[in-house]
């Protein structure tokens, strides 16, 4: 018989045979989550706890979802929401159907080997983008403007005049104006993404097309368009809740009233007026952080929806 002889180490060198915790890495990572937590994941929690309770006579209490029923079904509180949600909407649809259209056109324009000086126009295109939304605001207010604005003397040379109005004066033409101003700075970010997008189509798939007589226009919107949605959908999602996160354009360009007459009003400058107060108007953390709340359940159910419906449609498109 053979006998099978089991040696172990002895415990000083299992121990040092063991994995080592690195403790560096929770080192480097601290000063992060710690920064984070304290701007963003505490902030949040309180928001959403304030929106819970209520102060009368300087006694806080809780009153569960009496403050969303407030905002939902008082008149004085749900004009406001609503119309601002539909600002909200509109502002961003008019990025999809502006923007998005546009920025896959220019992208394809530039992907073109016929395209001369492509990074001159790639830059140009893009600058916009690094400027401050309140720079902006302010420099197409006194464009716009009426009484010493060039916009009226540049439609007067091209013999447009009669189209000029005071664009951001007139309820029915101020939040279209500030939208398109809004494409017009955000413009730059999806022309990239759709440009690198179309740069990584492979070679062979468009030289595969060519032979099956796919060229020009078709194979765009055969070949080229397809693979381009999980890009066009990425814009999407981004979009949606940049603009709803928006606020410096509407304030510095129509003031914390968002003017005329709400017209322009969003949830951005809705939250900002209820929080802190306005003119006539006395701060209420309380329902300020009630429409916070909302805000951040609108974000969420819609990009979990995008991200669990869509996104999975979306993956047979890549390569």
């Amino acid at each position: 018989m053979q006998s099978t002889v089991i040696t172990t180490l002895p415990s000083s060198e299992r121990r040092i045979a063991r994995r080592p915790v690195r403790w560096h890495i929770a080192v480097f990572l601290a000063p992060a989550f710690l920064i984070y937590t304290a701007v963003m994941v505490l902030p949040l929690v309180e928001t959403l706890r304030l929106a819970f309770f209520q102060t009368t006579d300087q006694q806080s209490r809780f009153v569960a979802f009496a403050n969303f029923l407030t905002l939902l079904q008082d008149e004085r509180w749900s004009y406001h929401f609503w119309n601002a949600l539909g600002n909200n909407t509109y502002f961003f649809l008019i990025h999809m159907v502006v923007m998005v259209p546009l920025a896959i056109l220019i992208a394809a324009l530039l992907s073109l080997p016929i395209t001369r000086a492509g990074s001159l126009f790639r830059t140009a295109i893009f600058m916009p983008t690094m400027l401050s939304f309140v720079i902006v605001a302010f420099v197409w207010r006194l464009i716009l403007s009426p009484l010493w604005g060039i916009a009226p003397d540049i439609l007067d040379y091209v013999g447009l005049k009669a189209y000029f109005a005071p664009y951001l004066g007139k309820e029915q033409y101020a939040l279209t104006t500030l939208g398109l101003i809004s494409v017009w700075k955000e413009l730059g970010v999806p022309m990239v993404l759709m440009y690198a997008a179309m740069l990584s189509i492979p070679n062979e798939i468009l030289e595969a097309a060519e032979v099956d007589g796919i060229v020009g226009v078709s194979q765009f919107f055969q070949i080229k368009l397809p693979l381009l949605w999980p890009s066009i959908g990425v814009v999407a999602i981004l979009t949606f809740v940049s603009n709803f996160n928006s606020f410096d354009l509407i304030y510095t360009a129509q003031g914390v009233s968002a003017g005329p007459n709400y017209s322009t009003d969003i949830l951005g400058t809705l939250l900002y007026r209820t929080f802190f107060g306005a003119q006539f108007q006395t701060g209420d953390p309380h329902m300020g952080a009630t429409i916070a709340t909302m805000m951040f359940l609108i974000i969420l159910a819609v990009v979990c929806a995008y991200l669990f419906f869509v996104q999975r449609k979306l993956v047979r498109y890549q390569l």
